[in-house]
């Protein structure tokens, strides 16, 4: 199985993306519910959690994960990848979220000036300003923070007066810092449930990019270069979720993310 790991429920999203464009393939999905959102949690912390549902990942059979959280991506990709898979997993693959998106972002502005909106953690981490540096180097990037969105998403508000009051303000924030931004990146798996009201937020001429679209293709792409690995991927279309939090809650989540009849594994680290 492809594994998708999120600290929540926002990998939900990129998991889609992924079935839509390779629906051949068996894939598990883990939530860190119990312990989400990891946003504002500290380095070492966000560390020990995403290596932790890396292992249990792996130790059910996956030879190939995919971190489909933007902080986790930031914050621990990289460590698991250079310490612990050549030690103990060398057969084995992490793929990060904000390399892919880095790779393309930079194509679809043409002012040379893009909007980023994500996470405490992940704005702080400055991991895609220096990830698009290497592409773009160029590209003038704003970052900004939005600690609403995801406990937005998260209780249901998504659609309400509340959560386009919030959306708004951002969106203005952002713009105010750099007027010429024609293109803004959604670097959070929760944001895309917020699309219709950052859409309305933006000005028409300011492209809205989700990077779901973008990771799917990316995976793809990784898939054909990478034959070996392609061909120790289980091809029965299934999907089967873990959690940390109860299956009841984890059904409930998933419902809001557009997915109905939900049945989880709930796990203790």
């Amino acid at each position: 199985m492809i594994g998708v790991f999120d600290s929540g429920f926002g990998g939900l999203t990129i998991l889609q993306k992924l079935r839509q464009t390779l629906p051949e393939y068996d894939y598990l999905y883990l939530g860190d519910n119990a312990r989400a959102p990891y946003g504002s949690r500290s380095f070492e912390t966000i560390y020990r959690y995403t290596l932790q549902s890396v292992r249990e990942l792996f130790h059910r059979g996956c030879p190939l994960v995919i971190l489909a959280c933007n902080t986790a991506s930031a914050k621990a990709l990289r460590s698991i990848q250079q310490q612990v898979l050549p030690v103990e997993f060398p057969d084995r693959r992490v793929l990060g979220i904000v390399r892919p998106t880095a790779e393309e972002i930079g194509n679809f502005s043409k002012t040379g000036h893009i909007g980023i909106f994500a996470t405490a953690g992940t704005v702080s981490s400055n991991s895609y300003a220096i990830e698009i540096g290497h592409f773009f180097p160029n590209l003038k990037v704003t970052q900004h923070a939005c600690p609403m969105w995801v406990p937005l998403v998260e209780y249901g508000e998504r659609g309400t007066e509340g959560s386009r009051f919030f959306v708004k303000k951002d969106v203005d924030q952002l713009l105010a810092e750099d007027p010429e931004i024609d293109t803004v990146l959604l670097a959070c798996t929760h944001y895309p449930l917020l699309e219709e009201e950052i859409r309305a937020a933006l000005p028409p001429h300011v492209r809205l990019v989700v990077q779901g679209d973008i990771v799917a293709d990316k995976t793809l792409d990784y898939l054909k270069r990478h034959v070996d690995m392609e061909k120790r991927l289980s091809k029965g279309g299934n999907v089967k979720y873990l959690t940390t939090d109860t299956a009841e809650f984890f059904k409930k989540g998933a419902f809001r993310f557009g997915m109905e009849d939900i049945s989880a594994e709930s796990l203790t680290f």
